[in-house]
């Protein structure tokens, strides 16, 4: 059977994991979840912390953490360039890359949502957490902004995993407005717009949005919860 990803909505890093898979082209479903809502004891059983991304391989076992399922996924794709060999120098270039992006702007970004989560009356609260958020990804764009001087991509010389999992979460910082990427980090934001232009980010936004989504040729449709469970793995 086909691998299924659970993804997060709104706007969860999940969406690299979409743009992944469907640079990747092999067949594939999705899940819905709503973070802001309580989750199913059906997705406690692939997520037991439950978080998204998380993903149920074709052998019924779960994956969970970005960093994991983007390796499996770019571990699927070494002839398309979306990883590299494990052992390699340009391997561990990409997992430092994957670490950071998700230690670093993840984290510093994080607050942010986190000041979207709170109570509206808790304006001190709010105040505080979008400004510590401000201060850690300013830092974090700005070293990007230097990786990618001169280079097209992340890491290497073609797209890789990297790349997706940077769009999903470097949005961020306009999404709870916090920078003008194109005026504040202009070549993050170079970045960005080339990605945004790439088909497999069009229908991983489609997707988030709910409205009509023109896939690679992996994507086999969305599945219920109840079609997954019997085959999750013991």
């Amino acid at each position: 059977m086909e691998p299924v990803l659970f993804y997060g909505v709104p706007h969860g890093c999940s969406f690299g994991s979409i743009v992944a898979l469907e640079w990747l082209g092999q067949p594939y479903r999705l899940h819905r979840i709503d973070m802001l809502s309580k989750r199913s004891e059906g997705f406690a059983r692939v997520s037991p912390l439950g978080q998204t991304p998380a993903m149920v391989d074709s052998y019924g076992r779960t994956l969970t953490e970005s960093l994991a399922i983007l390796h499996n996924i770019a571990a699927r794709g070494l002839d398309k360039g979306l990883g590299f060999a494990q052992g390699t120098m340009e391997f561990d270039e990409l997992n430092w890359m994957l670490s950071y992006l998700h230690t670093t702007l993840h984290s510093a970004l994080g607050h942010a949502w986190n000041a979207f989560k709170l109570d509206k009356d808790d304006t001190a609260g709010r105040e505080f957490l979008r400004k510590l958020a401000k201060e850690k990804a300013a830092g974090a764009y700005a070293y990007l902004q230097g990786v990618l001087e001169g280079s097209e991509w992340l890491v290497g010389d073609r797209r890789t995993v990297a790349d997706a999992y940077f769009i999903g979460i470097a949005r961020w910082g306009e999404d709870l407005e916090l920078f003008d990427l194109e005026s504040e980090f202009p070549g993050m934001h170079n970045h960005m717009a080339r990605l945004e232009a790439d088909p497999a980010v069009i229908f991983a936004h489609a997707i988030e949005d709910e409205t009509p989504a023109v896939t690679a040729g992996g994507f086999l449709g969305h599945i219920d919860i109840e079609e997954i469970a019997p085959r999750i793995a013991a």
